[in-house]
């Protein structure tokens, strides 16, 4: 029954997902662009789910090996939620350095005399990943 309901809950999540593909296929949306995007996505997002279903299929453990297992994911988890604070800062950081650097070429190819105030916008839009950065080394520490 376990076996049964491992196979079919991704089928069935996977059909949930694919339902508002659905007018695509039926020609309510157009553009063959989109449609073959769509269909490379839709493809890989199976293909995952395939992997996700057959991988734990092949793996074999005992005791021992649990314990060592879970020392080590308590390990990988703890570094995974210390990257999350630069993961996260540098993205806001290319999004603020984005708007900020397309703003400051606007004007300084208007006004050359702006350079020095349209940098500094630039520049702390960048102190955003740092201060990520420092927060992500305090974490470290503390491990």
């Amino acid at each position: 029954m376990e076996t049964m309901l491992m196979l079919f809950v991704p089928l069935l999540v996977t059909g949930l997902l694919l339902l508002p593909v659905l007018p695509l296929w039926r020609g309510t949306i157009t553009g063959k662009k989109a449609k073959n995007r769509l269909v490379v996505n839709l493809g890989m997002f199976c293909g995952m789910i395939l992997v996700a279903v057959l991988a734990p299929f092949g793996l074999t453990a005992s005791a021992a090996d649990a314990v060592t297992t879970a020392a080590g994911s308590v390990d990988g988890l703890a570094l995974m939620a210390v990257a999350l604070p630069t993961v996260g800062s540098c993205l806001g950081a290319g999004i603020a350095v984005k708007a900020a650097a397309t703003a400051a070429i606007g004007a300084i190819s208007e006004n050359p005399k702006s350079f020095g105030k349209a940098i500094i916008f630039v520049a702390l839009g960048e102190g955003v990943a740092i201060y990520g950065l420092l927060l992500s080394f305090m974490m470290l520490n503390k491990i």
